[in-house]
């Protein structure tokens, strides 16, 4: 009686608890050192106890990583207030020697941390999916990929687990042997030294098994390594793969593979995490300013969070209202805990990380993940993964560019807008009514077809009426034209010869350009120039000509002063007479501008040098002659044959400075007019002014400009680019484009900002662009389309020839100067050795015979030079003294004679030049010569 009245007061009491109390306790124990998994605990349980009379409250308690001590005091306290399950630890020691007190107690322990071997009798529920599993998972995308040789790499001890059925994928696929290499990770933060060891072995795919926090850099250093190109493939374990920055890997062009437990977008992941954000807030009172973000949540906490709506759910089910509620000493159990751990077994609930339920040995082995790839674009998923069905395919895996727009544009419907602008946009032209898209042929058009087929898309076309392109007005504070259509959304493209511009570029996508160009002047082609009168002085330019007649001067000179210094020039001028009193220079000033005259003109000379200095330097002469006469004859043909032209202007320079009264302007509200009006080069904001001071020598469009410029009454340039103009100048043969470029741009396709379609258009662009298909639509649209070609013919085989300047016959003159040179030292050395011979045949000094050589050089007295140093006639052996001094006489009076007939010969051969005359005195002196010495031998004789 006494017993029963004892429990019934008990039962009472413990009634009342209830009553007052009105909660059902769950305890966790975190050891991260952060509060998202409190955070996360927290979210779970105000979630579950929105709509609950009794509602769930939870029990924190935080300790130091891997302190034991105080995780088992922080289990006991949990066991103390009427717990019905305890959440964590997380780190893995102090996460066993939990696991190990629960097992003893019975208290339901929640785990969400991978762990090798698990007790299927232990109190433990792991909602992290079982290593044979997940192991399944990434055999399977193996297979899918045909990989039949890779390396596996991994960081520690605790990825060995989930590595076996990787290993072991052997016995699953006999028909074709597969090859394995296995790298750990070493410790710390340099992996370069394997990287380079795996890139040096020739292997090319990789499976990485590693912890979300190396995985950066594990990436990082083998891109640095070098394998991280288009022939690489990675395949990433972590399930928290999505989380990672993926920025600086998706145009390497690697095939990086991962998987995902949730999708970031879903509207319970969004709920999450900005729950999770306030909570993690409030927790540590403002100390954590950035929010986590959908694709930053991490795998754990939303298993953290599916925990406790599992837990939760088991106990509402099974109407369970008391904990535990004893010490660690008591040596007592939960006499519900291994209830309440199979009926967590039997159960099935969706969450966060997808349905969750337990195979018969109690692990989370029936998942669901998806697969992704890292695109240009970001991550995309290609298929699913289950463990019933295995590997689904979402998407036809495909390399190439084609098949990656195709995913993102394949079937849509698209508005492309473009301007009715030869040769991008025109009305095509047919006998037939045309409707939509076939009534439009151009170049834009057709690079619209290539795009829509590579991508599989759909478009109709719409005209912009006015043209307009679309410019910044800062008056109305909007953008016009096109680019107000695409900011709008009211057309998805616009494609026409619309400039990518750094204004533009801030409020809309470009693709890659599919055409480079530049600004350039528009004008009417050059007149050809009249014939000059004096024509025949082109083809040297003034500097030659001078040049050369100072060649012409100085060499007549030189052969002046050499036929003085060569002894040889120095002739006797009556053979007949072994001892002349004077000798003859042939090389006077007048015959030697004479011999010289003769050879630039080609034509002969009867004066011909004797001796090597002058045979030298008439020979360089000669040579130099050769060229500088070959040369102009050759120029002087280019010069005759190719008539002159009249340029007005020649580059923006002259433009700007408008020697000729022309006007210039450009296409109103256009790139290149903002082009002018942004520089900040003072001769374009020249130019610039003077625009935005005449607006009337603005136009609307190109072919208005054109008119203007072909016009006769106006003196007009209008400044373009330079594609549009080489489109023009093939069809109109009075215009031409002047100067060179003033900048370098493009043009591209525009859409809306932060298009998805920017990145597939602009690699279909760039494939275009590598087959050549796009400069065979230039050329087709600009040389053979719509009169194409008129102008091909026109003229272009002339050219002005250019004069030639001292660069190009520079080095005959330093043939020449060199010539003379030698020329000079070989006068002095035929000197010198004259008058030593003459010094020592009559034995005077050679240095008093050499001053008086030099005196008479230098004297310039003219070309009669006296014999200093006469022979005498010695006696015979025969006759007497008488005789030879009649002889003597006679010899005397000869010699008297003589110099009276060489004086009188000398004084006519100067009066005349003529060289008849000269060899007719000659004759003359020479036969009175021979008389008078045979009338002495007859006197003598007689």
């Amino acid at each position: 009686m006494y017993e029963n009245l004892k429990w019934f007061i008990y039962l009472i009491i413990i009634n009342c608890s209830f009553d007052v109390q009105g909660e059902r306790t769950l305890g966790a124990i975190f050891d991260d050192g952060s509060f998202f998994y409190e955070a996360a605990f927290n979210v779970a349980i105000d979630a579950v106890s929105q709509d609950e009379e009794n509602p769930f409250v939870g029990n924190v308690i935080k300790t130091s990583p891997g302190d034991l001590l105080e995780a088992e005091n922080a289990m006991c306290s949990l066991m103390e207030s009427s717990t019905f399950a305890v959440f964590g630890p997380t780190t893995r020691i102090t996460l066993q020697h939990i696991q190990g007190i629960a097992d003893f107690v019975e208290i339901p322990q929640i785990i969400v941390e991978p762990i090798e071997t698990q007790n299927r009798n232990w109190s433990a529920i792991n909602l992290y999916p079982h290593y044979v599993s997940y192991s399944k998972i990434f055999a399977d995308i193996i297979k899918m990929k045909s990989w039949t040789d890779f390396t596996i790499i991994y960081e520690g001890s605790e990825h060995l687990a989930v590595l076996d059925g990787i290993v072991t994928i052997q016995d699953l696929d006999s028909e074709e042997d597969i090859l394995m290499t296995i790298v750990q990770l070493p410790d710390g933060d340099d992996y370069r030294s394997q990287l380079k060891t795996i890139k040096s072995s020739g292997s090319v795919n990789y499976l990485v098994s590693c912890g979300k926090d190396k995985l950066p850099q594990f990436l990082e250093q083998a891109q640095q390594v070098g394998i991280m190109s288009d022939v690489h493939s990675y395949i990433i374990m972590d399930p928290d793969f999505q989380t990672i920055d993926i920025n600086p890997y998706k145009h390497g062009g690697s095939n990086i593979t991962g998987i995902r437990f949730f999708d970031p977008n879903l509207k319970d992941i969004e709920n999450f995490v900005s729950a999770l954000n306030e909570k993690v807030k409030e927790l540590s009172e403002g100390q954590i300013e950035n929010d986590i973000q959908q694709s930053d949540l991490n795998f754990k906490l939303a298993l953290v969070y599916d925990s406790v709506i599992l837990y939760t759910s088991a106990i509402n089910a099974m109407g369970l209202e008391e904990g535990a509620n004893f010490t660690c000493d008591s040596g007592e159990t939960w006499a519900f805990g291994s209830t309440i751990i199979n009926h967590l077994r039997t159960m099935e609930v969706d969450g966060l990380t997808g349905t969750i339920k337990f195979d018969d040995d109690g692990f989370r082995s029936d998942i669901e993940v998806d697969v992704l790839e890292v695109m240009a674009h970001g991550f995309e998923k290609i298929g699913t993964w289950t463990t019933e069905d295995g590997f689904s395919e979402a998407r036809k895996i495909i390399p190439g560019v084609e098949q990656e727009g195709s995913e993102s544009m394949k079937g849509k419907h698209f508005i492309v807008l473009t301007a009715l602008s030869a040769p991008y946009g025109m009305l095509k032209e047919s006998s037939k009514k045309l409707e939509g898209n076939e009534r439009y042929e151009g170049f834009g058009i057709e690079i619209i077809e290539e795009l829509a087929k590579m991508n599989e898309f759909n478009y109709t076309f719409d005209i912009q009426a006015d043209g307009v392109y679309g410019s910044y007005d800062s008056k109305t504070r909007k953008w016009t034209g096109m680019m107000e259509k695409i900011m709008d959304g009211r057309a998805d493209f616009a494609i026409t010869d619309l400039t990518i511009t750094a204004a533009r570029q801030k409020v809309v996508d470009f693709t890659s350009p599919f055409m480079n160009l530049g600004i350039t002047i528009l004008y009417k082609k050059p007149t050809k120039q009249p014939p000059d009168l004096f024509s025949f002085i082109s083809p040297f330019s003034y500097q030659v000509w001078g040049w050369l007649a100072g060649a012409y001067v100085g060499v007549s000179v030189l052969l002046f002063i050499l036929g003085r210094f060569a002894p040889e020039e120095w002739q006797n001028p009556y053979p007949c007479i072994a001892e002349p009193e004077t000798l003859d220079n042939q090389f006077t000033i007048a015959n030697s501008f004479w011999f010289t005259l003769g050879s630039v003109l080609t034509q002969g000379s009867e004066i011909a040098p004797i001796a090597v200095s002058t045979r030298m330097a008439g020979s360089m002469w000669w040579f130099f002659t050769l060229i500088m006469v070959s040369s102009y004859t050759a120029n002087l043909a280019a010069f005759l044959t190719v008539e002159s032209k009249f340029y007005a202007i020649k580059s923006v320079s002259d433009l700007s400075n408008n020697p000729y009264g022309i006007t210039y302007g450009a296409k109103k509200g256009g790139a290149t007019f903002s082009f002018f009006k942004e520089s900040d080069n003072i001769l374009y904001q020249k130019m610039y002014q003077y625009m935005d001071a005449h607006p009337e020598l603005m136009t609307q469009t190109n072919e208005i400009g054109l008119e203007r410029v072909k016009s006769e009454d106006e003196n007009y340039a209008f400044l373009m680019e330079s594609t549009s103009i080489e489109y023009m100048v093939e069809r109109n043969c009075d215009v031409a484009q002047v100067g060179g470029l003033l900048d370098s741009k493009g043009y591209g396709i525009a859409m809306k900002k932060n298009s998805p379609y920017r990145q597939p258009m602009s690699e279909s662009i760039l494939q275009l662009q590598e087959q050549g298909k796009i400069m065979r639509m230039k050329d087709k649209w600009w040389k053979e389309k719509r009169g194409g070609g008129a102008c091909a013919d026109d003229d272009t085989s002339s050219g002005d020839a250019q004069p030639l300047v001292l660069a190009n016959v520079g080095g005959v003159f330093i043939v020449l100067a060199a010539g003379s040179g030698l020329a000079i030292v070989c006068a002095f050395i035929e000197m010198t050795i004259n008058v030593w011979m003459i010094s020592h045949k009559v034995k005077v000094s050679f240095r008093e015979e050499l001053i008086a050589e030099l005196k008479f050089i230098f004297s310039f007295s003219g070309d009669v030079k006296p014999v200093r140093h006469r022979e005498s006639t010695g006696s015979g052996s025969k006759g007497s003294k008488k005789d030879d001094d009649k002889e003597e006489d006679d010899v005397e009076s000869t010699r008297d004679d003589d110099r009276l007939d060489a004086q009188t010969a000398h004084s006519e051969r100067s009066s005349h030049s003529h060289h008849t005359a000269h060899s007719r005195r000659q004759s003359n002196a020479v036969q009175m010569a021979k008389m008078r010495k045979y009338s002495r031998q007859f006197s003598n004789m007689t």
